[in-house]
């Protein structure tokens, strides 16, 4: 499988959006606490410890922006960041797969994730993680239960291509692919990222700024 090929305009878009500046605005506990839906907004979802902080830093460009944690669970609201002076709401949501973490606060922050999807007007991709060495896991399949049931638009982002053979990582994209093929709320486009090596990178900034 290809990466996607996107125009050189799109690319510098991208670069131009994440040149400026990237800050943490809130951590939203309960709808009450949304900020106005005033701009686009792409939310990043995936297992605890899948590489979301790593990925979302890589794509800033700020080294410690979203704080990355191997205690699984850490991050427990939705994280939201202004990129660029209000251009854009960059949100992550709470990992899942939350070994260390009571099924009550479980079922809190599914209900609160559930409401945000189903609910939000200026949401327009959800990216899904998934570590390119274990491919989709039960996890996965549920999160994208919950967002085709919500009807909303999201793309597989593979992580971690850089500690993967090339072959390996072509065969589990092109697995991933096919079977985002019966779900009707997937983007056929299956993204190979390396927040270490940057890899992917520049081609994810371009598919964001192209919703602007």
């Amino acid at each position: 499988m290809e990466a996607p090929s996107h125009p050189d305009d799109l690319i510098e878009a991208g670069r131009v959006l994440f040149s400026g500046n990237a800050e943490f605005v809130m951590g939203v506990v309960n709808l009450q606490g949304l900020p106005p839906a005033d701009r686009v907004e792409v939310c990043f979802a995936g297992r605890s410890n899948v590489g979301k902080s790593s990925l979302i830093n890589a794509l800033t460009g700020r080294a410690k922006l979203a704080r990355a944690s191997t205690e699984p669970g850490r991050t427990r609201e939705l994280n939201y960041f202004n990129i660029n002076d209000g251009r854009l709401f960059l949100v992550d949501l709470p990992g899942f797969g939350y070994a260390q973490v009571s099924k009550t606060q479980v079922a809190a922050w599914t209900k609160l994730i559930r409401s945000y999807l189903r609910g939000r007007p200026s949401l327009r991709r959800v990216f899904l993680l998934v570590d390119s060495r274990r491919g989709l896991m039960d996890t996965d399949n549920e999160i994208m239960d919950l967002l085709d049931g919500a009807a909303v638009n999201y793309q597989i982002i593979l992580t971690k291509v850089d500690k993967v053979p090339k072959a390996d990582v072509e065969t589990t994209a092109a697995a991933v692919a096919a079977k985002l093929k019966k779900r009707g709320a997937a983007h056929p486009v299956v993204l190979q990222t390396s927040s270490e090596k940057g890899w992917g990178i520049p081609e994810l900034r371009a598919e964001i700024a192209s919703f602007l």
